[in-house]
Formats: C-alpha cells, sequence, structure tokens
C-alpha cells in the first residue's frame, strides 16, 4: 500500500457478545451463540435453529423513534457504530467517509410488512418502510448521525461484503479522497423465507436437536451452515492523521484482495482456484511471503463443499508450511453473519495480534480427512502472532482476503 493504513476503532455485536471485550471474551472461552430460534415460532420449519443476537435492546444506543424507523440490521450497524466511534473526534466531516457491507439488507421490514399485508389485507404502509429497507440506509443513517460528509458507499457481495466493505473504504483513504473511513457490515436475515429458501438449497445446518452442535466447521459431522446476526466496525485512518491526533491504533491494514470466480453461482471451483487466487494476491499486495502469516481466520462456514475447497486452498498458496499456521473458523460459534462476517472476523484477527492467543474453532471433535490442517480445535490456543490473514468467499463466486498485522 502506497500509504499506511491503520486501524483506530473497533465496535461489535454478535451472538456472543456486544461489544468487541464481550466478543472477544466470547470467543477465547469457546461460547457458543446459536440455539433455538426465538424470534419467531420456528416449529413448523425445516430448520429452527439459529445464533441470535442475546440481550440486545436497541433503545439502548440510539432513540425510541430511530429504532421505530429502522431495520433491526440498521439497528445493530448503529450500536456496533457507536462503540467504534466512541473515542473518535470527526475533526473534518468533509474527509471522512463510511462503506457500508451487507449481503440482504432490509430483509426483515420487507417480510413482515408482506406478512402484515397478506393476513390483514391492510395496504396501509408506513412512510418509513421504504427507508428502513434499502441496503444503502444504514451508511446513511451512521453518516447522519455523526455528521459524516465524506465519501459513501453501499457494497453487496455476500458473505464478502464487510471485507470488500474495509477493501474499498482503504482505497478511498489511498486516494487521497478521506482521513477516515468507517468500514461497517450488518446483517439480519432471520425470518422465514430466508431460512426455508437457504434449507431448499441443503446449505443449513439441521442439527435442532443440538444446537450448541450445529456449527462445526471442518469437522467429518457438519451438515451445513448456521445462520448468525450482528454487525461489526472498524475505523480506518491514514497513519499521518491518526499520529496527528493521538488515536490509539489497534493495528494496521496491509493487503487485500477482491476476485470473481466465474464459475457458478453458489459454488466455488472445486480446485479453489479464485481462493488460491485471492490469497495469493493480498500476499503480493502486502509484499510479504507465505510464510509471514501466523495465522488464519478462515471462511470456514462448516458446508460439506466449502470447506474441503478452502483447505486446498490454503494448502495450494502455503505449501509445506500451511501444516504450521494455525487456523480457525469463528463461525464455529457465531454462526454466519454474512455481511458483518467479514469484519467481525478481521476484528478477531486484531485481536489474537493484540493479546498473543488465537481463537478457537468450536465443536470440531473430528476432522474431515480431507480437512487435516491445524484448525485449533475446541480451545484457544497462546501464539505470538504479528501478522494475520482472514478470508471470506461467497456465493456469486466472490471472494475477499484482508490482511492485518501489528502496528510498528
Amino acid at each position: 500500500m502506497s500509504k499506511r493504513i491503520v486501524i483506530t476503532g473497533m465496535g461489535a455485536v454478535t451472538p456472543v457478545g456486544i461489544g468487541v471485550s464481550n466478543y472477544w471474551k466470547g470467543l477465547i472461552e469457546g461460547k457458543g451463540g446459536v440455539g433455538p430460534i426465538t424470534k419467531f415460532d420456528a416449529s413448523d420449519l425445516t430448520v429452527q435453529i439459529a445464533a441470535e443476537v442475546p440481550g440486545f435492546h436497541p433503545e439502548e444506543f440510539m432513540s425510541k423513534k430511530l429504532v421505530n424507523h429502522t431495520d433491526p440490521f440498521t439497528q445493530f450497524a448503529l450500536a456496533a457504530a457507536k462503540e467504534a466511534l466512541e473515542d473518535i473526534t470527526i475533526d473534518n466531516p468533509e474527509r471522512t467517509g463510511i462503506v457500508m457491507g451487507s449481503a440482504v439488507g432490509g430483509i426483515t421490514t420487507i417480510t413482515q410488512a408482506q406478512d402484515n399485508l397478506t393476513k390483514t389485507g391492510n395496504h396501509r404502509i408506513s412512510p418509513h418502510f421504504m427507508p428502513s429497507i434499502l441496503g444503502n440506509v444504514t451508511a446513511s443513517r451512521v453518516a447522519i448521525e455523526y455528521g459524516l460528509k465524506g465519501p459513501s458507499l453501499t457494497v453487496s457481495t455476500a458473505c464478502s461484503s464487510g471485507a470488500d466493505a474495509i477493501g474499498i473504504a482503504s482505497e478511498k483513504l489511498m486516494l487521497g479522497e478521506a482521513d477516515i473511513m468507517i468500514g461497517l457490515g450488518a446483517e439480519c436475515i432471520l425470518r422465514p423465507l430466508v431460512i426455508d429458501g437457504l434449507s431448499s438449497a441443503r446449505a443449513l445446518s439441521r442439527n435442532n436437536d443440538h444446537p450448541e452442535l450445529a456449527s462445526r466447521p471442518f469437522d467429518k459431522d457438519r451438515d451445513g451452515f448456521v445462520i448468525g446476526e450482528g454487525a461489526g466496525v472498524v475505523v480506518l485512518e491514514t497513519l499521518e492523521h491518526a499520529q496527528q491526533r493521538g488515536a490509539t491504533i489497534f493495528g494496521e491494514l496491509i493487503g487485500y484482495a477482491n476476485i470473481g470466480s466465474g464459475y457458478h453461482i453458489t459454488s466455488p471451483e472445486p480446485d479453489g482456484s479464485s481462493e488460491i487466487r485471492c490469497m495469493q494476491k493480498a500476499l503480493k499486495m502486502a509484499d510479504l511471503d507465505p510464510s509471514d502469516i501466523d495465522y488464519i481466520n478462515a471462511h470456514g462456514t462448516s458446508t460439506p463443499v466449502g470447506d474441503p475447497i478452502e483447505t486446498h486452498a490454503v494448502k495450494s498458496v502455503f505449501g509445506d508450511y500451511s501444516k504450521n499456521i494455525p487456523i480457525s473458523s469463528t463461525k464455529g460459534a457465531t454462526g454466519h453473519l454474512m455481511g458483518a462476517g467479514g469484519i467481525t472476523e478481521m476484528i478477531a484477527c486484531l485481536k489474537a495480534i493484540e493479546e498473543g492467543i488465537v481463537p478457537p474453532t468450536i465443536n470440531l471433535k473430528n476432522n474431515d480427512p480431507k480437512c487435516d490442517l491445524d484448525y485449533v480445535p475446541q480451545e484457544a490456543r497462546k501464539v505470538d502472532v504479528n501478522i494475520a490473514m482472514s478470508n471470506s468467499f461467497g456465493f456469486g463466486g466472490q471472494n475477499a482476503s484482508l490482511i492485518v498485522k501489528h502496528f510498528e
């Protein structure tokens, strides 16, 4: 990167903890966030489990009026942004911008409104309906809340949305278009329509009897991913600006890559070629050798198809060294946070660097023979982490890799 880009703020709302410290504590302690669905009666659904955010009360983070005018995915985002921006002074609003990532947007509001219309025949729709469902509204809500007047973009690249939000935000900084950029990802898709759709595609775990074991990346008994919800936020700055204002620096972003596979709408190539190219491109941008990576936060969704392909891709990029890299999928704990995952998982990388410990892949008890790398099963591990990679691979052949390092 021509300009050094650093991270100066973080915020998280996740199924294992609200706030970065609680989120990290949950990961390190091996806490599982998956359980029976409580938001609605799921007894008639094939899949009755999810990773909900427990104890989230939006009015603790925003006005009641704003709660009434926003979709839950926006509420998660505003809560995470409040934490990330708590110690940030916006000295020049016109040079402070935001990039938002979300795979779906306001699906909760859409489906609730349609259900009400179908059941009651009442066509009186709230005037706040459209501003609640648009994908870009969350970025706008955060910008309005904090008076941000710089670049404002929303990206939707499926499961890579959050990671791409960070990458695009960093590019705005490198181009000199801003001094501070907010990278934000949020998702709340826990609705019967979405569950039925993903279930019919055989993408979701059906382990309703034992939800705490349902998300089990790289395990031979895995049977699909678990829907999660939440949000993640990171504040990115040019190093020069961060130092001028005396900011606390949590790490440095040194590599980013976005690669499309052009192969299939849901499945990665069997040889993992686009995932391979994505990691290689991020390493090249960071001017690193594969052996410089100390930890990988894997995409690792717990699907029968995806996990072995990701394992093969890592082996192809890192060669024999791949056996020495601690790799974990935090989705065992949080479920799949979709557009939020790329950011919450990068936060996990930054915390691993800060504290010298890597989170475990919980529920990994019996490795799939095709998944034979060190996936840090069950328990966190002390590791001296200087540089970490986070991978996000999504539907439509969307692939993104981020690399962060200890700030020096």
